[in-house]
């Protein structure tokens, strides 16, 4: 058994800023990912940037611009504490604390930006390697800091808590609350129970339940299921964000940036012909679901698998310098961005629901707090503004470990706990690979893009079957990545398309139609 003030589970942005917030306010902190190495999660992915403050820019302004995005369905409360002190988080951690090295279009003068539905350039960048520049930076300081412990290549079995694992009894009636969490190292095959005063979750997407996505291996909704069977709240996760433009090959989806459209990319069908006026007048600016389904429709009439992306207009030089991270990845699969147009398709980008929290990351469940793609802050409502993400976790990392940091009745009870019996028998792989082959395309097909009451309960019905299947194995094999990935995977692709069946208004990135 280990044992720790507060316990951080994902190394990306959101879980880096609130370990080294929480360390440097005195706690211990145990930090656990369940890669090799810290540069997870989809942190590093980030390529376009991160909202700073733009010329004759304001808090009303951003706040226009999140709220329009959202479709009508932010929190208010939540827009208006990020719109403040985002920016200032941003300046005084980023820019000032962590000497992040930003783009500059002068000496004193950062490079500015503008992407989708923002009506002002204030998007700050480091080419388009944003979020790669971003957390290579801050793992300098995390690796150096002495009051915080590293773990890689350990992940979250299951949340320890009160209602389900305490030897008591007479626990059923105190109020639900974490203390911690089973943990497998993956090294060794060992489960620990790591005992945390606070929880706090960082453990970033869900795209993997997707066919496709430009999320990394690791996304595969670890979080979500966590939360759920432990009891948290979990709501708006029927708003899964597509971006409009990943690379469509034959490889792995590799995302093309925002930035690029904010750079002048135009989008045209195989016969050349712009066509995002069609759906908006903002036109390849539009929000991302409304880019997405234009995509998508485009792709339906032309009966064309992708749709173009064009930015050889521009002058080769600057596109290298601009893109170079796009470029030279582009290159490797036989295009050349500044003299062709690149091959798109949308894929499963962000979840903008997740764990339901407070202002100070607080989930519903005692002791246990939510920070980054896993937490559902409000922020985003029906659909996210571009660029917000890095900036909510810094904002909600930083906010929630400070409040974790409080001590606060109760936080230091740790009943006694059953120990972890282990199974020993092995786990077919190929059951493993059909299984979540049949999460995947269930869920792009069903509750993708384009959703259906009749679709909708298809995918319920085949997911309910395929958990109770699941189940079954992981009460007897042994534990490992794949089999815990496995169950997060089908408890939330369930949670998703429960959530997207009970609601039966298109709204931003949750688009149904009539069977």
């Amino acid at each position: 058994m280990l044992k720790t003030d507060i316990l951080v589970v994902g190394s990306g942005l959101a879980g880096a800023i609130a370990a080294l917030t929480a360390a440097d306010m005195g706690k211990d902190v145990i930090l656990i990912t369940k890669t090799e190495s810290l540069l997870s999660g989809s942190t590093p992915y980030a390529q376009g940037g991160i909202i700073y403050r733009g010329m004759d820019d304001s808090p009303d302004k951003l706040k226009h611009d999140i709220m329009e995005a959202g479709d009508g369905h932010c929190w208010e409360s939540a827009v208006d504490l990020i719109c403040e002190r985002g920016p200032q988080l941003v300046e005084e951690l980023l820019i000032n604390k962590y000497l992040v090295d930003f783009d500059m279009s002068a000496p004193g003068e950062f490079d500015l930006t503008a992407e989708g539905a923002h009506s002002k350039a204030r998007i700050i960048h480091s080419k388009d390697r944003t979020g790669a520049s971003i957390q290579m930076q801050i793992i300098t300081f995390l690796v150096k800091h002495p009051k915080i412990t590293i773990l890689t290549e350990h992940t979250v079995v299951d949340l320890l808590t009160t209602s389900h694992h305490s030897c008591d009894s007479l626990d059923i009636y105190r109020k639900p609350a974490c203390f911690g969490a089973f943990v497998l190292d993956k090294n060794t095959g060992k489960i620990i129970a790591v005992y945390a005063e606070k929880t706090i979750l960082a453990t970033g997407g869900l795209g993997q339940i997707y066919r496709h996505t430009t999320n990394p291996p690791e996304a595969t909704g670890d979080g979500i299921a966590l939360a759920w069977r432990a009891g948290a709240r979990c709501f708006n996760l029927q708003y899964i964000q597509f971006h409009p433009t990943s690379l469509y090959n034959d490889r792995d989806s590799f995302l093309i940036s925002e930035s690029m459209r904010g750079e002048g990319g135009r989008l045209i069908d195989k016969n050349g012909r712009q066509f995002m006026k069609d759906f908006h007048e903002q036109g390849e600016l539009a929000p991302r679901d409304v880019v997405a389904r234009g995509i998508h429709q485009t792709m339906l009439t032309t009966g064309h698998p992708c749709v173009y992306l064009d930015i050889s207009h521009k002058d080769s030089a600057w596109i290298k310098s601009r893109f170079p991270t796009i470029y030279e990845y582009c290159i490797k699969t036989g295009i050349d961005i500044t003299a062709e147009p690149i091959p798109v398709v949308p894929a499963a980008h962000y979840s903008c629901g997740g764990i339901g929290v407070s202002l100070v990351g607080r989930s519903s469940l005692q002791r246990l707090y939510a920070v980054g793609e896993v937490a559902c802050t409000g922020v985003h409502g029906a659909n996210r503004l571009a660029s917000t993400s890095l900036m909510e976790a810094v904002t909600w990392g930083y906010l929630a470990a400070k409040d974790a940091c409080i001590e606060r009745e109760g936080d230091t009870y740790f009943p006694d706990i059953f120990p972890w019996k282990e199974e020993t028998e092995p786990v077919d792989p190929v059951l493993i690979a059909q299984d979540w082959t049949q999460i995947k395309n269930t869920m792009w097909n069903y509750v993708g893009l384009v959703r259906s009451r009749q679709r909708l309960l298809r995918a319920r019905t085949i997911f309910r079957h395929l958990q109770s299947e699941i189940d079954q194995f992981y009460q007897k094999t042994k534990l490992s990545y794949d089999i815990l990935e496995l169950r997060n995977g089908v408890q939330t692709a369930l949670a998703v398309t429960q959530a997207t069946l009970e609601d039966r208004v298109s709204r931003g990135t949750h688009y149904i139609i009539e069977d």
